[in-house]
């Protein structure tokens, strides 16, 4: 209890809310991070699963490929990146994108994949053509894969931001470092702490984004057993 207390004292400590190392900058950092870094790795992949599924061509090599990025640890590809660009903010924005572009591309792909072909020809047989039967009709019902797809590269960005303050720069993994160098447990588990429920705002901000941006009529309740089927689909 006594741990607890001096946790729950260093939050009331005014000086730690104050600066360029007060948490609101530290969280500003952290979530303007993880925001464009999410919005490069959508850039990137959201294309290329979508037209993938869409022509049903090439999607197993693409997903095979992404699962090769999944295997591979994020604290590797960081060290990976500083090696090219050097430390600050750069490498930190390239590991994220790395990181979270396979989800993006194996949801999207299996999503448009999931779309059943009659419903393609009918929609072909009321005159729709081309980006139409995408925009109009594909889209719609893959939306929710390509939601969670979303959702997952967001949790898992915002979660390993934390490691961009190992090569330099800011976030709430400044509070972390700095605990482990100064050997202050209380900053260490404070700055987990922040993480940790960020991260949880995250899932459920997007969970609550996948329910408005999926059609009523295509909700799927248990969006967790609906990623566990497109790791098994992705792993075959």
């Amino acid at each position: 209890m006594n741990f607890l207390g001096q946790v729950l004292q260093w939050f009331l400590d005014g000086i730690h809310w104050q600066g360029d190392q007060g948490i609101p900058n530290r969280l500003l950092e952290h979530v303007s991070m993880s925001a464009l870094s999410l919005l490069a790795a959508a850039l990137i992949a959201l294309p290329i699963g979508i037209i993938l599924g869409h022509f049903g061509r090439g999607g197993n090599l693409a997903i095979n490929i992404s699962n090769v990025g999944r295997a591979v640890p994020s604290f590797a590809l960081l060290v990976i990146a500083v090696q090219l660009v050097g430390i600050g903010p750069l490498p930190a924005f390239l590991a994220l994108v790395a990181l979270g572009i396979p989800p993006i591309v194996t949801n999207s792909y299996v999503g448009m994949q999931e779309v059943d072909a009659d419903i393609r020809e009918a929609a072909r047989g009321m005159g729709m053509r081309g980006r139409v039967v995408l925009w109009k009709v594909e889209l719609p019902i893959a939306m929710s894969f390509i939601m969670a797809g979303l959702r997952t590269s967001a949790v898992n960005i915002v979660a390993t931001a934390t490691l961009a303050a190992l090569v330099a720069w800011g976030g709430l993994g400044r509070f972390i470092v700095d605990g482990l160098a100064q050997r202050d447990v209380v900053q260490l588990f404070a700055g987990a702490l922040l993480v940790a429920l960020l991260s949880i705002a995250v899932e459920l901000g997007m969970t609550m984004l996948q329910r408005i941006t999926v059609p009523r009529g295509l909700r799927i309740r248990d969006f967790t057993q609906e990623e566990v089927g497109i790791d098994v689909v992705a792993a075959v």
